[in-house]
Formats: structure tokens, C-alpha cells, sequence
């Protein structure tokens, strides 16, 4: 596409983000599992986990650093987030170029469906290696056009509702049919073990305030303890309990700013039993006391 095609195709999707973008950070739109993002100032470098989605950038830019990997997408570029994973995240962004752009969740029962449609498709192959659990791609015409319409059903309460699931459905076949369609598909590959840590990472992410252990997360995932921890660490960068540690600790400073817990309730509802070894591992990992955060908050409002 020429440089002016995809300049005016990246401010159509500008335009269209703006208006629902009604404060900084993620905003929910009409449409479950679609949210549209926006900031207007730089953010440094900082632990956050995405939930499985494709981010789709119209303006401005991210920087994602996992392990040893650095992967910058901007403007006319998405993210697979194929597996909830912490990683470092930067994001620039000004007043005068805000960043904009819309985050659509990868529902895996929806994508098995559009896989067993589309079958085999050529050129297609799930590799035998772990596939990179966060990877990017430039949209193609196809992505393109078909988060444009997604956006444009979002400004209409009545297409939202009838044939908004549609639009996200098409958004994910034009992914599927994009260059990390490997990796899409690894994830819905039944005996693959991709697709099993994503099993066992959804099942971590909706029981991370209990008691957990590793024998747990084997078994959900339908592999031996070696096995799956060998693959989990090969998917992830980390043990299965250094994931549980950051995955319950990201969610404490969710509930700290987003909510305005206490310490002590933060601590206990993501399922630590001692506060003060709570705030020790959160200042470690975000450099900061947890009361902090609710400092921040006040400051910002």
C-alpha cells in the first residue's frame, strides 16, 4: 500500500477509536471482549500482563520486552498476545499524538470453530516448536478493513448488539489468514502443548487467589509434572510459581489503583496470607510499596 493509502487508512481508524476513547488506558466498548485504548503522555516502562488478544495500533507506538525479546509495533501494526504472559511494556505517546488504538479478545472457542472451517490452509503450518508466545505483524488489507468495520458497528448501539460478535469473529479470520496464523492456530491444537499451557494458564488465571500446585496445573493441562513444566517454562520465560507470584501480584495493583483496596485487602484477595510478605514481593517487583499506589491515584485525580 502507498505511504499516503496507509496514512489515511491509519487516521480513518484514528477517528473512529477517538470517540470512544473516553479516558485514558483501556475502555470496554458495546461489544464483549472489544476495547478501545488511549494515552496521551509517555509511560515508562512497566509489568503488565494482556489477557490472549490482538492489539491493533493506529497511532503511536509500543515497546514490549519479554525475556530477551524487545518487539516494538506501532502505527499500522498488531500484537498477538497468544498467551497471557507479564512483560515490560513502554509506550510512547504525547498531547499532540496521542496513541489510539483497539484490543480484541482472542476467544479460543471461536477460533477452533474458524479453524475447523477453514481446514488445512495452504501455507499454513503449526510448527513443532514452542511458537512465541507474543509476536507482531503490519496489517494487510484484509486486517485492515476488518477492524474498521468492527469500529464502525461499535458507534451503533443496535449493530453492536446484533452483529457485533460477527465483526470480531471476521477480525480473527483475517488474523488467521496474516503471517502469525501459526501461532493462532497452535493455540487450538488440541494435542499440542501450546494449546495445553494456555489450558492451564486460563485455568491459573481464573484461580490465582487459591492454593495452587504445579500437580494441579499438570493435570489440567493432561501432561506429566516434568513435562509440563519443561513447556510452561519454554512458553512462559517462567516457572509455573513465578508466574502465579507476578500474575497475583499485577492483579493486587490492578485491585490498589482500580478499585482503591487497602494493602492488607489487595494482599488477601489476590490469596496471600501475610501482608507484610505481600508488600516485600510487590516493591520488588514494581519498585514501589504497595500503599503507594493509592497515593498515585489521589495525585492523578
Amino acid at each position: 500500500m502507498p505511504l499516503s493509502l496507509h496514512t489515511d487508512a491509519n487516521d480513518t481508524l484514528v477517528s473512529l477509536i477517538k470517540p470512544l476513547a473516553t479516558c485514558p488506558g483501556f475502555v470496554d466498548t458495546r461489544v464483549g471482549g472489544v476495547q478501545v485504548m488511549s494515552w496521551n503522555y509517555y509511560v515508562a516502562s512497566s509489568p503488565q500482563i494482556y489477557e490472549p488478544s490482538l492489539v491493533v495500533l493506529a497511532q503511536g507506538s509500543k515497546l514490549a520486552r519479554l525475556g530477551s525479546r524487545t518487539l516494538e509495533y506501532g502505527a499500522g501494526h498488531y500484537l498477538v498476545q497468544a498467551l497471557s504472559v507479564p512483560f515490560m511494556c513502554e509506550t510512547f505517546a504525547t498531547e499532540n499524538e496521542p496513541m489510539y488504538g483497539v484490543a480484541v479478545s482472542i476467544d479460543r472457542t471461536v477460533l477452533s470453530e474458524l479453524v475447523q472451517s477453514m481446514g488445512q490452509a495452504p501455507g499454513v503450518t503449526v510448527k513443532a516448536q514452542t511458537p512465541e508466545s507474543m509476536s507482531s505483524a503490519a496489517m494487510d488489507e484484509s486486517m485492515r478493513e476488518s477492524v474498521e468495520r468492527l469500529l464502525r458497528c461499535l458507534h451503533d448501539p443496535l449493530d453492536a448488539q446484533v452483529i457485533g460478535a460477527a465483526r470480531v469473529r471476521e477480525v480473527l479470520y483475517a488474523a488467521l489468514r496474516g503471517p502469525q496464523a501459526g501461532v493462532l492456530r497452535a493455540l487450538v491444537e488440541q494435542q499440542g502443548h501450546f494449546a495445553r499451557i494456555a489450558a492451564a494458564l486460563q485455568h491459573l488465571r481464573d484461580h490465582y487467589n487459591e492454593a495452587l500446585s504445579v500437580d494441579d496445573l499438570a493435570r489440567c493441562a493432561n501432561m506429566s509434572v516434568s513435562t509440563f513444566h519443561e513447556h510452561f517454562k519454554r512458553s512462559t520465560l517462567l516457572s509455573p510459581v513465578q508466574y502465579l507470584k507476578r500474575l497475583r501480584l499485577l492483579k493486587a495493583q490492578q485491585m490498589l489503583i482500580g478499585e482503591g483496596l487497602g494493602v492488607a485487602q489487595a494482599a488477601h484477595r489476590v490469596g496471600y496470607q501475610s501482608t507484610s510478605q505481600f508488600s516485600r514481593e510487590y516493591k520488588r517487583y514494581f519498585e514501589r510499596n504497595p500503599g503507594e499506589e493509592g497515593a498515585l491515584l489521589r495525585i492523578s485525580a
